[in-house]
Protein backbone atom coordinates (compact mmCIF):
# COMPACT_ATOMS: atom_id res chain seq x y z
CA UNK A 1 0.00 0.00 0.00
CA UNK A 2 1.37 3.69 -0.81
CA UNK A 3 2.67 5.71 2.24
CA UNK A 4 4.23 8.46 1.23
CA UNK A 5 4.69 9.27 5.35
CA UNK A 6 7.24 6.10 5.12
CA UNK A 7 10.27 7.89 3.57
CA UNK A 8 10.34 12.00 4.83
CA UNK A 9 12.13 12.30 0.97
CA UNK A 10 9.23 10.97 -0.64
CA UNK A 11 6.69 12.97 1.57
CA UNK A 12 8.38 15.99 0.94
CA UNK A 13 7.65 15.51 -2.92
CA UNK A 14 5.14 13.43 -3.40
CA UNK A 15 1.86 15.04 -4.91
CA UNK A 16 -1.80 13.14 -4.54
CA UNK A 17 -3.02 12.11 -8.03
CA UNK A 18 -6.00 14.02 -6.89
CA UNK A 19 -4.25 17.34 -6.44
CA UNK A 20 -1.88 17.29 -9.58
CA UNK A 21 -3.83 20.31 -10.64
CA UNK A 22 -1.60 22.61 -7.68
CA UNK A 23 1.65 21.45 -8.47
CA UNK A 24 1.93 24.58 -10.65
CA UNK A 25 4.09 27.49 -8.72
CA UNK A 26 3.14 31.03 -9.75
CA UNK A 27 6.60 32.50 -12.15
CA UNK A 28 7.80 28.95 -12.38
CA UNK A 29 7.90 27.29 -16.18
CA UNK A 30 7.01 22.91 -15.56
CA UNK A 31 8.06 20.44 -17.12
CA UNK A 32 6.79 16.53 -16.94
CA UNK A 33 8.40 13.05 -17.83
CA UNK A 34 6.24 10.21 -17.49
CA UNK A 35 6.99 6.37 -17.69
CA UNK A 36 6.78 3.03 -15.55
CA UNK A 37 10.74 3.68 -14.27
CA UNK A 38 10.58 -0.11 -13.75
CA UNK A 39 14.41 -0.96 -12.79
CA UNK A 40 15.89 2.30 -12.51
CA UNK A 41 19.26 2.69 -14.78
CA UNK A 42 21.30 5.08 -15.55
CA UNK A 43 19.81 5.61 -18.66
CA UNK A 44 16.28 6.86 -17.04
CA UNK A 45 19.10 9.09 -14.89
CA UNK A 46 20.00 10.82 -18.22
CA UNK A 47 16.47 11.26 -19.49
CA UNK A 48 15.15 12.52 -15.91
CA UNK A 49 18.11 14.67 -15.77
CA UNK A 50 17.79 16.30 -19.12
CA UNK A 51 13.98 16.69 -18.34
CA UNK A 52 14.90 18.31 -15.00
CA UNK A 53 17.00 20.89 -17.51
CA UNK A 54 13.62 22.03 -19.60
CA UNK A 55 11.85 23.93 -16.79
CA UNK A 56 12.46 25.54 -13.42
CA UNK A 57 10.55 22.80 -11.95
CA UNK A 58 9.95 18.76 -12.85
CA UNK A 59 7.27 16.48 -12.14
CA UNK A 60 7.87 12.99 -12.94
CA UNK A 61 4.55 11.00 -13.14
CA UNK A 62 4.79 6.87 -13.21
CA UNK A 63 2.49 4.27 -14.48
CA UNK A 64 0.90 2.30 -11.33
CA UNK A 65 1.61 -1.11 -10.91
CA UNK A 66 -2.29 -2.35 -12.84
CA UNK A 67 -1.00 0.22 -15.98
CA UNK A 68 2.36 -1.19 -16.34
CA UNK A 69 0.43 -4.69 -16.22
CA UNK A 70 -2.00 -3.55 -18.93
CA UNK A 71 0.54 -2.49 -21.15
CA UNK A 72 3.66 -4.21 -20.75
CA UNK A 73 3.06 -7.71 -19.04
CA UNK A 74 0.96 -9.04 -16.42
CA UNK A 75 4.51 -10.08 -15.05
CA UNK A 76 5.30 -6.57 -14.55
CA UNK A 77 6.57 -3.87 -12.79
CA UNK A 78 9.73 -5.87 -11.49
CA UNK A 79 9.56 -3.00 -8.93
CA UNK A 80 6.29 -2.01 -7.21
CA UNK A 81 5.10 1.73 -7.26
CA UNK A 82 6.21 2.93 -3.63
CA UNK A 83 9.40 1.49 -4.08
CA UNK A 84 9.55 3.28 -7.58
CA UNK A 85 8.52 6.64 -5.94
CA UNK A 86 10.92 6.69 -3.42
CA UNK A 87 13.81 6.11 -6.03
CA UNK A 88 12.25 8.64 -8.13
CA UNK A 89 11.90 11.65 -4.91
CA UNK A 90 15.30 10.60 -3.95
CA UNK A 91 17.21 12.20 -7.13
CA UNK A 92 17.86 16.05 -6.18
CA UNK A 93 16.77 17.56 -9.61
CA UNK A 94 12.94 15.94 -9.49
CA UNK A 95 10.87 18.36 -7.41
CA UNK A 96 7.80 15.98 -7.48
CA UNK A 97 6.31 12.96 -7.87
CA UNK A 98 3.15 11.36 -8.31
CA UNK A 99 1.69 8.74 -10.45
CA UNK A 100 -1.33 7.53 -12.42
CA UNK A 101 -3.40 4.57 -13.24
CA UNK A 102 -4.35 5.30 -17.02
CA UNK A 103 -1.81 3.35 -19.95
CA UNK A 104 -1.06 6.55 -21.35
CA UNK A 105 -0.63 9.75 -19.74
CA UNK A 106 -2.76 12.33 -21.98
CA UNK A 107 -5.78 13.22 -19.69
CA UNK A 108 -3.22 13.60 -16.28
CA UNK A 109 -1.36 16.00 -18.93
CA UNK A 110 -4.17 17.84 -19.79
CA UNK A 111 -5.15 18.77 -15.79
CA UNK A 112 -1.87 19.26 -15.53
CA UNK A 113 -0.80 21.42 -18.66
CA UNK A 114 2.75 21.55 -18.45
CA UNK A 115 5.30 23.94 -20.44
CA UNK A 116 6.74 21.43 -21.58
CA UNK A 117 6.63 17.47 -21.58
CA UNK A 118 9.62 15.29 -22.46
CA UNK A 119 9.93 11.79 -23.84
CA UNK A 120 12.18 9.16 -25.21
CA UNK A 121 13.06 10.00 -28.41
CA UNK A 122 12.38 6.44 -29.46
CA UNK A 123 8.72 7.42 -29.22
CA UNK A 124 9.36 10.06 -32.18
CA UNK A 125 7.12 13.27 -32.42
CA UNK A 126 4.17 11.38 -33.33
CA UNK A 127 4.30 9.94 -29.52
CA UNK A 128 1.26 9.05 -28.17
CA UNK A 129 1.49 12.10 -25.91
CA UNK A 130 2.47 14.39 -28.59
CA UNK A 131 -1.31 15.52 -29.51
CA UNK A 132 -2.17 16.64 -25.84
CA UNK A 133 1.07 18.05 -25.60
CA UNK A 134 0.08 20.66 -28.81
CA UNK A 135 -2.95 20.71 -27.58
CA UNK A 136 -2.28 22.65 -24.38
CA UNK A 137 0.36 24.86 -26.59
CA UNK A 138 3.19 22.93 -24.46
CA UNK A 139 6.40 22.01 -26.34
CA UNK A 140 7.38 18.34 -26.69
CA UNK A 141 11.28 17.71 -25.87
CA UNK A 142 12.47 14.67 -27.28
CA UNK A 143 15.56 12.99 -25.09
CA UNK A 144 18.34 10.25 -26.91
CA UNK A 145 17.81 6.99 -25.78
CA UNK A 146 21.85 5.48 -24.60
CA UNK A 147 21.43 2.16 -26.46
CA UNK A 148 22.70 -0.63 -24.14
CA UNK A 149 20.86 0.67 -21.37
CA UNK A 150 17.30 0.00 -21.64
CA UNK A 151 15.21 -1.85 -19.35
CA UNK A 152 14.66 -5.34 -21.46
CA UNK A 153 18.04 -5.18 -22.58
CA UNK A 154 19.00 -4.96 -18.94
CA UNK A 155 16.79 -7.75 -18.63
CA UNK A 156 17.84 -9.62 -21.28
CA UNK A 157 21.53 -9.44 -19.66
CA UNK A 158 20.37 -10.61 -16.56
CA UNK A 159 18.65 -13.71 -17.99
CA UNK A 160 21.96 -14.38 -19.80
CA UNK A 161 23.88 -14.85 -16.38
CA UNK A 162 21.57 -16.78 -14.47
Amino acid sequence: MLNPKSRPWLEKKFVDPKHLEEVRQKGLTLATLNGSFDLMHAGHLYMIHQASLQADRLLVLLNSDDSIRRYKSPLRPIVSLQYRLEMMAALEFVHFVSYFEETDPCTVLERIRPDVHVNGAEYGADCVEARAVAKMGARLHLVDRIPTLATTTLIEKIRQCV
